[in-house]
């Protein structure tokens, strides 16, 4: 077998339950199409985990899958779970994949932009007024606190009774680095930083603030405050404009993260990365996917919103391969179909029926149709043209990172 060229990048698809397989193929395909653009090549494996997982080899993920992972550029992953697995009995879940790939590969950060296409305001349940100049990024600690805490479990007293126990442990290095990593992306964005806690109530959060505090005289050139979590999940559909970069512990930030789509007026446009600290020959090894969930109730009907996974992509572009242009590249053409009209389902504004979409100057269109709208509005280029020549945000971030690994 020949060896492989220098230019092709070594990706992981994990397609996952319900809607999963449908979004990672939409997302494959504009990567397809963008490295044919650009000149590089892809070399996929896939990887069987979550309720897949289960129903294949009796466990959500196999070591020799973890292992596959960990040794790719990066990992592009759809979604796991559903009602098949959801027994509270089971001795193993769907989601025990995800803690396997977060923990066992070491990938601490979860990044989680949010922003509003100004085509969609009219489809969010929020004041557009609200909307105007959202652009936050929410750094979530992703492999300590409650869900990887032990003891958790049910337990039953000698009476019968029963009680469970989660536990939330944060040692002081877990909170250093993704605080450390959350200062230099404020520093390469708008420089304000938010740290959410429950410093009130939560000892790991009152040791969580003083970390913060602890660093904030390296970046004096940063803003920073402090805000508890429950009167930031009110500013969040408030003020959700004041926000620049948010950093918070893990189950924090699945919760706001979660709220925050609603400002983009669908779960189904809201990217992740999740990074940790290796690097590999293009950049930061990352895990990326959409935050929506399986949604087994609409799998396999091409009606799943594939966007979220595709801008997904694009950070994995952007991160992982060290290819920002191609990363704008795709982003802008997902702008530009919005901007033509092109909707799935989840995107149409609040009580306009599919029906009447046209009319609006609407398309309503599917899975695969959206995807297509997506590769029909990438630039032509010639293969081989160089990336890296983003924007100075997109610069900035990659320094930013590139810093931060540095000093990890």
């Amino acid at each position: 077998m020949s060896p492989e060229p220098a230019a092709t990048c070594r990706l992981v698809a994990i397609p996952g339950d319900g809607v999963g397989p449908e979004v990672v193929a939409a997302a494959q395909a504009v990567l397809a199409a963008v490295a044919g653009q650009s000149g590089f090549a892809i070399r996929w494996t896939t990887v069987t985990a979550g309720g897949a997982g289960i129903d294949a080899y009796g466990r959500p993920i196999r070591d020799e899958d973890l292992a596959a992972c960990g040794q790719a550029d990066a990992i592009l992953l759809g979604a796991v779970g559903g009602p098949k697995w959801d027994d509270p009995n089971a001795p193993v879940r769907p989601e025990q994949a995800l803690f396997a790939l977060r923990g066992g590969l070491g990938l601490f950060a979860n990044l989680r932009p949010v922003t509003v296409h100004p085509a969609l305001v009219e489809s969010a349940p929020v004041r557009p007024e609200l909307l105007e100049g959202v652009d936050l990024l929410i750094v979530r600690e992703l492999t300590g606190g409650l869900y990887f805490g032990r003891p958790s479990e049910e337990r039953r007293a000698v009476d019968g009774s029963r009680s469970a126990v989660d536990t939330l442990p944060y040692g002081e290095d877990e909170i250093r680095r993704v605080v450390r990593l959350a200062f230099e992306l404020a520093r390469g964005r708008r420089k304000r930083l938010t740290s959410v806690d429950k410093a009130n109530v939560l000892a790991t959060s009152r040791l969580w603030r003083k970390i913060v505090d602890e660093l904030r005289p390296e970046y004096p050139d940063v803003e920073v405050g402090h805000q508890l979590v429950d009167s930031c999940a009110m500013l969040l559909v408030r003020r959700p404009a004041a926000f620049d970069v948010l950093v918070t512990e893990n189950l924090f930030g699945d919760i706001l993260s979660d709220e925050a789509s609603v400002l983009a007026g669908s779960l189904g446009m809201l990217p992740s990365a999740s990074l940790g600290e290796r690097r590999t020959a293009h950049g930061a090894f990352g895990l990326y996917e959409p935050i929506h969930g399986s949604a087994p109730d609409i799998a396999g009907r091409d009606v799943v919103n594939p966007l979220a996974t595709i801008l997904s992509a694009a950070m994995l572009l952007r991160w992982s391969l060290g290819r920002v242009a191609e990363a704008e590249a795709v982003e802008r053409a997902v702008a530009r179909a919005l901007d033509d009209g092109f909707r799935t389902p989840d995107l149409l504004p609040p009580g306009v029926a599919p029906e009447a979409a046209a009319a609006r100057g609407l398309r309503v269109v599917g899975t695969r149709a959206m995807a297509d709208a997506v590769v029909e509005r990438l630039p032509a280029r010639p293969p081989g043209e160089a990336a890296g020549n983003g924007s100075e945000d997109d610069v900035a971030t990659m320094v930013a990172t590139d810093s931060l690994l540095g000093l990890l």
